[in-house]
């Protein structure tokens, strides 16, 4: 008879402890001791099901290692191709986490259902076959070689995917699976350890590649003990607001690409549409006249695009005034505004301060600093700012304007949408012919030169 015993597993970094603790000695979180029943099994206890039982690795010189470029699968889609550094590699496995209800399953099944030619293994934890079938019908494509699966026991698991043999596999979600192997409830610590260091062995011994979809906690990452995300190959963050149309998918570790890459989708009925050039969509058309208005040119990844940065400035009504920003860390608007005050001559200090990024994104490029403080100003003054006029550059405490990189994108993009001036940061253009461009392009060291050639 297996002998059970009572521990408490931090859900954060996994460690464990005797009696539960309010502080973690590992990675000092407080309260996240969990309390999991652990059985002693039996030393001769059979591996699970569907895991091969190869040859033990022996140790091998590191000049006798060959290497070649990873196999990669074209998922179809050029916005996930593009975060996974050029397709899926083979044998590997990706975790995709998000907000409840942001598009994870839809952005996975509707890439399935668009790849023809491979052999998909579809298991659902959550959503029965026929919810899975409606989604797919409202995604109006199909792949014949898709097989459902509605199943949570990781055993049952492996012997289905032993008999399909798929070139695929997707696990909707890592939270909701379990194996017999561990007492436990699903979505324990122990069970998504447990589970995801088996279908990662399952990954690697069958070259199968699989996606893991996981759940978020209520601070924004990744739910379960941080130990999923050190298992996995690549950790992608699908983000979002659900008010708005659009979605970010950013990699934030990769083991075979970079992680400066992000694709971006359009929300519709029809599921995500991919967002070639998320410049166009981001700008209002006619913003002609109005105040608080400026365009940035900002780098997302790798990819530059121009976005509208919005500001209201209107006198307090109360003895505090407000201070809000959406897109932006309101620390930083602080700041800018305090160097607005300090170093510029305007006074700010008895008006509400209200900042949006259009299009509902989230930008932490400092090189929108210019534009920020460029869009207050002209809402503060009530004068608008001349139309075919972008900015980028990272405004300092002192008031001078410091170099921004990958400033040649940058000005290529603005060149492509129409733009007929940019304003950049002094001595910025190293190495750059500016003969090739049509646009004008305008060095500033001060915020008061950026302002003279804005305002007159």
């Amino acid at each position: 008879m297996a002998k059970a015993k009572t521990v408490y597993v931090c859900s954060e970094c996994g460690n464990d402890s005797p009696k539960w603790v309010g502080k973690c000695p590992n990675c000092n979180a407080w309260n996240t001791y969990v309390e999991e029943v652990v059985v002693k099994q039996p030393t001769n206890k059979q591996p699970l099901p569907g895991l091969l039982s190869g040859e033990k690795p022996r140790p091998v010189l590191l000049r006798d290692i060959t290497t070649q470029e990873e196999v990669r699968l074209d998922l179809g889609n050029v916005e996930l191709n593009r975060v996974l550094g050029g397709g899926l590699v083979k044998g590997s496995l990706v975790l995709i986490g998000g907000e409840p209800g942001i598009g994870k399953s839809t952005l996975v099944l509707q890439t399935v259902l668009g790849l023809k030619g491979l052999k998909t293994l579809y298991v659902s934890g959550e959503e029965s076959s026929r919810q899975l079938k409606l989604r797919a019908d409202r995604l109006s494509s199909e792949n014949p070689d898709c097989y459902i699966l509605c199943e949570t026991n990781l055993e049952q698991i492996f012997a289905q995917a032993n008999n399909v043999k798929p070139d695929l596999m997707i696990i909707d979600s890592i939270q909701t699976m379990f194996t017999e192997q561990v007492e436990s409830s699903p979505g324990s610590v122990s069970q998504v350890r447990e589970c995801s260091a088996a279908i990662l062995k399952y990954a690697k011994e069958t070259g199968t590649p699989v996606l893991l979809i996981g759940h978020i906690n209520k601070e924004g990452s990744i739910a379960g003990p941080k130990v999923l995300e050190h298992i996995v190959d690549t950790v992608l963050q699908f983000e979002g607001d659900q008010h708005y149309m659009y979605r970010i998918l950013r990699s934030i570790k990769n083991r075979f690409s970079s992680t400066a890459e992000l694709g971006i989708y359009e929300m519709r009925q029809a599921g995500l549409r991919q967002v070639n050039n998320p410049s166009e969509l981001l700008l209002t058309q006619n913003h002609e006249g109005l105040s608080g208005i400026s365009i940035a040119a900002a780098i997302e990844g790798m990819r530059p695009f121009l976005i509208e940065t919005q500001a209201l400035v209107s006198s307090a009504v109360y003895g505090t005034p407000q201070r809000s920003a959406t897109g932006l860390d309101l620390r930083r608007m602080n700041m800018l505004l305090a160097v607005l005050e300090k170093r510029a001559g305007f006074k700010l200090v008895q008006k509400d301060v209200f900042l949006n990024i259009a299009g509902g994104l989230r930008v932490n490029d400092p090189a929108i600093d210019l534009a920020v403080i460029s869009a207050i100003l002209s809402s503060s003054l009530d004068i608008s700012i001349e139309t075919g006029i972008c900015m980028c550059g990272e405004v300092g405490l002192s008031g001078e304007i410091r170099l921004v990189n990958r400033i040649e994108q940058r000005i290529l993009e603005a060149e492509k949408l129409g733009f007929k001036r940019i304003i950049i940061p002094h001595n910025n253009l190293k190495g750059f012919d500016m003969a090739k461009c049509d646009i004008r392009i305008v060095q500033v060291k001060k915020v008061e030169e950026a302002f003279r050639q804005l305002f007159g």
